[in-house]
């Protein structure tokens, strides 16, 4: 019996998710290319979107580990997460993943990897020296759960695309900023080319904004459903629960913490004197703490 039945809706939502967004590319690139009166503004909108997209199907787990500076290790440097690793795969049925530290002091811990095949699980050193072994194996499990219930696909394609649009839009102001507009503002007679000028802004302040709402949506609600997968796949929901207490109230920053991937980490990465303002509140990628450890003391286990 597999703890991941949410595996092929969330497959299913992952490519939803991805052509709605490239149909939101497309519409942007229309829209720009309508303004510039230049259809290859649209080709070369498309074209690069779907190059972004395959090379981050490919590649999206050397990129996070990059950006991460995680080392691979092995049994013989850390025998205790190997074999917790290793005895939660087999109960789970999941292929090992190649395992990961990043050596920072702060305890957290993240998955990626575009299949379970190609999955990888990196743990901070924070992590190992601060959790007893009953909460390791819940924030392992945790971050199994990531890779059974096919969550790690639809952030890298969230990801990508988020900062595609924000990109494109990026774009658009500088252009109207150094004043691109003007032969087409003469063409309109003026008034009509102000109006399309406006809209177009609009739809550049707008569409970054919507796209992180619906990342964050999608973040949020995977955090939890990862939490009862984990507590489902250990019993012992406190394991998991007591690691959030520990690592939510850790004050240690985190050097290589980065808003592009925090979104994976177990726990926002954003402490100490990094520690987040009231307008990256607003966007943060994960629930609150409290909420998780409340919803994993009320499972009925």
């Amino acid at each position: 019996m597999t703890l991941y039945t949410h595996k092929d809706s969330n497959i299913r939502k992952t490519w939803l998710l991805f052509t709605m967004f490239l149909v939101v590319v497309i519409g942007i690139g229309w829209f720009f290319s309508y303004l510039y009166q230049s259809s290859a503004i649209l080709y070369g909108v498309v074209a690069f979107a779907i190059f972004m997209n395959v090379f981050s199907y490919w590649f999206s787990d050397k990129i996070v580990l990059s950006m991460a500076h995680a080392k691979p290790i092995e049994k013989k440097d850390h025998f205790e997460l190997y074999t917790i690793v290793e005895n939660l795969c087999i109960t789970a049925g999941l292929p090992m993943p190649r395992l990961y530290i990043v050596h920072e002091a702060q305890p957290n811990a993240f998955a990626t990897g575009r299949d379970p095949k190609h999955a990888v699980v990196a743990v901070t050193q924070g992590l190992l020296d601060r959790l007893d072994r009953a909460e390791l194996e819940g924030v392992i499990a945790h971050e199994l759960s990531h890779v059974g219930n096919r969550d790690m696909l639809l952030s890298t394609v969230v990801v990508v695309l988020v900062g595609f649009i924000s990109i494109i839009s990026d774009i658009f102001m500088r252009s109207a900023l150094w004043g691109s507009f003007s032969r087409r503002d003469d063409r309109e007679g003026g008034q009509a080319g102000t109006v399309l000028f406006i809209i177009g802004i609009v739809v550049a302040v707008l569409a970054p904004i919507s796209a992180q709402l619906m990342h964050l949506a999608i973040s949020r609600k995977r955090e939890f459903l990862a939490d009862a997968s984990g507590a489902l796949l250990t019993r012992y929901p406190e394991g998991l629960a007591s690691a959030l207490e520990k690592i939510s109230s850790s004050a240690t920053p985190m050097s290589v913490a980065s808003g592009t991937t925090a979104h994976l980490w177990l726990d926002n990465p954003f402490k100490g004197p990094q520690k987040t303002t009231w307008l990256q509140k607003m966007f943060m990628s994960h629930p609150p703490a409290e909420e998780r450890i409340k919803a994993l003391r009320s499972m009925p286990l």
